[in-house]
């Protein structure tokens, strides 16, 4: 089925540049540009700030354009995305300007305009411009899009209450709420957690609190992140997790695929739903599981005719996100690689104790297959810029499942290990495989369950991460380097290369309400 383009959210179309210029010298202001960024949700950095010479600069924060352009004609689709991962390697290029010179800005501010937000506005100003000439070649120009190439700086204000949602404010906890929904998933949950303990690091344990401290050594010699506010104790946050009610006629059966924990070590920094055909798309380095044919470079050929890592052999299906690092001071083999250290991605990666990957039905009806080489991402790499909206990481401990959270990394209890969760989209809109900005082809149930008006449910894929990590701060994922390794940027990535007869399967399986494998 061809990737053909629909129009992007109502959300989006809420997003709005807002600029407001600082005051210049005398006053001790830094002269920079503020931004509310153009994404889908609202900007981490509200429009008018004024940062007095107590705040630190952290980061760029440029407006998301692949979330605001509007349909995108399949002809043009390839150019597209080429540009759009042009912005990107833009952006990362600026920021270790920005980082290389941070403390000269912050004594010179008009060398931020000339050396790194002048440069970095002219050549988005570029790629915006052949981004709207491709599409003129098939559609109307899109209009508006020039307002969107201006950058700014901004300080890392995301944790100014020292609580965000990891102090188990309901709001923002969606991604934690769906997790768990998945009929019975709680229970396989409680599962890990008694795994987490039957791992505990034992002899290794006081070696663990060690790694924890080398853990700050190894932020701050990375430089750009995580902070120590980024963390939370597990045991202080209270349980916050609603499962849906099932009603008459749900679906209740589930699927596991076994796919392992990428002990093979399949790694690359590309990401071929958002950059095909661009090395290095991602600028972070992503584990895979399932399908071994995948780079930047697969088709959907190469996908179909991929060796795969599960063990049903009909799956070849491939999942991946972001490697999760030790920030011990350790180096890896791709230190001084793309993606890694090249990136802002330092430390130690860490292969998964477990890796569980279940499809589950829906609260409400039945589901329908899903078709082959769909593509979904889940939560927004660029949401520390971006804004929340589409974020949907969810992080825990196991034995605490209860309680999840999602822009804070979890300190668990010695015993117990850190879960990522992510609940994928389970509603497709019935004809496209993709879309322009890879969200709108498919959505998220509502709050009773049911697809939006237009949808279908499918199977949802739920994915849970289990690490053994020391305990303590000292752990982050990899990021776009501007994102300074939030955890609200964690994000994941499927595409559908199950064979029909197994597909078959899983939704007879879901729909019949039996477990199946």
């Amino acid at each position: 089925m061809g990737r053909t383009s629909r129009k992007r959210s109502t959300l989006a179309n809420r997003a709005i540049v807002a600029s407001a210029a600082l005051i210049l010298g005398g006053g001790g202001l830094i002269a920079v540009n503020v931004y509310a960024s153009a994404g889908e949700g609202a900007s981490g950095s509200p429009p008018g700030r004024t940062w007095n010479t107590g705040t630190q600069m952290s980061t760029i924060d440029c407006p998301d354009v692949g979330n605001e352009l509007p349909d995108v004609p399949d002809e043009a689709r390839w150019e597209v995305d080429r540009e759009l991962a042009a912005m990107d390697t833009q952006i990362t290029d600026a920021y270790q300007q920005f980082a290389d010179r941070k403390d000269e800005i912050s004594r010179d501010p008009n060398l931020a305009e000339n050396a790194v937000l002048g440069p970095l506005k002219a050549e988005r100003t570029a790629s915006i411009d052949r981004i709207a000439t491709a599409v003129e070649r098939n559609a109307d120009r899109p209009q508006g899009l020039d307002g969107l190439a201006p950058c700014s700086l901004r300080a890392d204000d995301s944790n100014h209450d020292g609580g965000g949602y990891g102090a188990g404010d309901s709001q923002g906890q969606d991604a934690g709420q769906d997790a768990g929904q998945g009929n019975d998933q709680g229970a396989d949950q409680g599962q890990g957690g008694d795994q987490g303990a039957d791992q505990g690091q034992g002899d290794d344990q006081g070696q663990g609190q060690d790694g924890g401290q080398d853990g700050d050594n190894g932020q701050e010699q990375q430089g750009n992140g995580p902070e120590a506010s980024d963390f939370v104790d597990i045991q202080s946050v209270q349980p916050n997790v609603d499962r849906p009610r099932q009603r008459r006629g749900a679906s209740r059966g589930t699927f596991t695929t076994d796919c392992g924990r990428n002990e093979n070590g399949k790694f690359n920094p590309d990401n071929v739903i958002v950059a095909p055909g661009v090395s290095n798309g991602a600028h972070h380095m992503h584990d895979y599981v399932g399908n071994q044919a995948n780079d930047a470079f697969a088709s959907d050929d190469d996908l179909a005719n991929g060796d795969t890592s599960c063990r049903n052999q009909g799956d070849r299906s491939t999942y991946y996100w972001p490697v999760l690092r030790l920030q011990n001071g350790t180096a890896e083999n791709d230190a001084d690689a793309d993606g890694g250290g090249k990136d802002q991605n330092i430390g130690e990666i860490q292969t998964p104790s477990q890796v569980t990957l279940k499809f589950v039905g829906n609260p409400t009806g039945k589901v329908t297959a899903m078709p082959r080489f769909l593509r979904i991402i889940t939560g927004d790499a660029k949401a520390f810029t971006n804004g929340d909206a589409n974020a949907n990481a969810s992080w825990s401990c196991t034995g605490f499942e209860n309680r999840q959270l999602k822009d804070k990394y979890p300190i668990c209890p010695d015993g117990s290990q850190v879960v990522r969760s992510f609940a994928f989209q389970s509603c497709w809109d019935g004809q496209n495989t993709d879309s322009a900005n890879h969200r709108t082809h498919v959505a998220f149930a509502q709050d009773n369950g049911r697809c939006p008006n237009g949808f279908r449910a499918i199977p949802q894929l739920v994915q849970r991460i289990v690490y053994d990590v020391p305990p303590g701060p000292g752990f982050a994922v990899d990021s776009f380097p501007e994102q300074l390794h939030k955890p609200v940027t964690d994000h994941g990535d499927f595409i559908n290369v199950f064979d029909d007869n197994l597909m078959k399967k899983v939704v007879s399986c879901i729909n019949g309400g039996r477990k199946c494998r």
